[in-house]
């Protein structure tokens, strides 16, 4: 099949978190099992800063109301992956990715500058495949315009954060995209008294998928939809939750180059675990004090349950815990790191930012990883920790409830992380003792740890399903 993948953030060119993963981690697998892919995202100001080899393909214009922007497609292959990049110095041509008062029109213009692309490639989708709300008008455009071009293209739309649903006024429906204010009276892409992008793929997109099972039951409940429930519910029998994977070749700690020592499952995992660990508290300039160390790679957000973490750990710090953070968010959470690090200096340690050689350190030479979130529609990073024989602690929400089988919990016959129900600092404490429960008897630990790396966390199974979704449309 030839598949589309139109989304607004892809490894290896760009990043600000888990879409960027799935974009480029689900395309590659679509290949290997034999499908043509092409990813289309916009040349960024960070990408051009890379100065990679590309090939110029053509350009085109697209009008918008009285705007007529120009754009250019240059084209580039990663491990197999073709990527379609738009270039347009006025609306990509920047510092970062997004956080811009004009995003809702930088994003039109690259939805409808997407489809140009795929002509000027010559490349004729039998799915388009979009993600989140910056990508989510494509199905709505092709459905309720005439291009003879993708008469026989399918969409699929993923959702990876309902929170953003690219939200509009109503006069940018026809003056952004060039569409009838029918489909506004209507309600087909009105929410809230404005037109939502988000909400629109999801009443126009041939299928419709969430990024793991237990979030797809959430996002149908008020409670966790963002109010987008009731449409979902509409679509009930389109919408399909596909457990994301992770990059087994990036995240493989037999061949991982940013770590001291390699190893597997076997009899190497005990001795490597110590000489990852020491390596990991020098790198940080911290003293083992004889506890457990548990480790948080994460964007600091109140989503992520950094504000728990912060108050649990203050107490497992005093009683001789190391704690070893790699993120940057939030400026207040960011403030109350480093405040816990001033009151801990010897055996805590922080890095504000991303930093991809500590991050793989933190995932190898931690007993313990900290993901206690207040909602996780799949989440990444305790798959990546189970991979390296690191057992997470984990909140059950979203995908975390479908990744993580906790220790003590009833039905968890090898568990492979720690886990708790209740969004409070008693029971993030709760997992934590669990988890010194453990740490206490080593062979519980390491046989804990065998059974997290035993896990099949490839994107194989997940790339199957999404194939067959996508052969149920075509």
């Amino acid at each position: 099949m030839k598949i589309a993948m139109v989304a607004s953030e892809s490894l290896p060119l760009c990043k600000t978190g888990g879409l960027a993963d799935v974009a480029f981690s689900l395309s590659k697998a679509l290949v290997k099992a034999g499908d043509e892919v092409v990813v289309v995202l916009p040349f960024y100001q960070a990408i051009a800063d890379r100065h990679l080899k590309l090939q110029k393909l053509g350009g085109f214009f697209v009008q918008m109301s009285w705007r007529q922007q120009g754009a250019a497609v240059f084209s580039y292959e990663h491990e197999g992956v073709r990527f379609l990049l738009i270039q347009n110095d006025y609306y990509f041509s920047r510092e970062s990715l997004y956080g811009y008062n004009d995003d809702g029109e930088r994003f039109a213009f690259f939805s409808l500058g997407a489809l140009e692309a795929l002509k000027v490639a010559g490349f004729r989708p039998d799915v388009i495949h979009v993600h989140d709300w910056q990508s989510a008008m494509i199905p709505c455009l092709l459905k309720n315009r005439e291009d003879p071009y993708f008469d026989h293209a399918k969409t699929v739309l993923t959702i990876h954060n309902p929170a953003f649903k690219g939200m509009l006024d109503k006069y940018f429906l026809n003056d952004f995209y060039g569409l009838s204010d029918v489909l506004f009276d209507s309600g087909a892409v009105r929410f809230e008294g404005m037109v939502s992008t988000l909400k629109s793929g999801i009443v126009f997109a041939d299928k419709v998928t969430t990024v793991s099972p237990t979030h797809r039951e959430e996002l149908l409940t008020p409670a966790f939809s963002q109010g987008l429930d009731g449409v979902l519910r509409l679509r009930e029998r389109d919408f399909v939750g596909i457990l994301n994977g992770i990059d087994t070749e990036e995240w493989n700690p037999r061949t991982d180059v940013y770590i001291a020592q390699n190893y597997g499952k076997g009899k190497d995992l005990e001795d490597a675990k110590h000489l990852n660990q020491s390596d990991l508290l020098s790198s940080f300039g911290v003293n083992w004090m004889g506890g457990p160390v548990y480790g948080l790679v994460s964007r600091l957000s109140f989503q992520k349950g950094i504000g728990l973490a912060i108050r649990s750990m203050r107490r497992a710090l005093a009683h001789g815990a190391n704690f070893l953070v790699v993120g940057s968010g939030e400026y207040e959470l960011e403030q109350e790191l480093e405040e816990l690090r001033r009151d801990y200096s010897g055996t805590m340690g922080i890095y504000i930012g991303y930093n991809n050689a500590l991050a793989h350190k933190i995932y190898a030479g931690s007993d313990f990883f900290l993901m206690p979130s207040l909602f996780e529609p799949c989440g990444i990073s305790q798959m990546i920790a189970q991979r390296y024989g690191t057992l997470p602690i984990v909140r059950y929400t979203g995908g975390l409830s479908d990744t993580v089988h906790g220790y003590r919990d009833l039905g968890s016959s090898r568990p492979d992380g720690l886990a708790f129900r209740d969004y409070n600092e008693q029971g993030l404490d709760y997992a934590i003792g669990l988890a010194e429960e453990a740490y206490s008897n080593q062979g519980l630990y390491y046989e804990m740890a065998r059974w997290a790396m035993g896990l099949d966390r490839s994107w194989k199974k997940s790339a199957a399903r999404y194939r067959d979704l996508y052969r149920s449309i075509a």
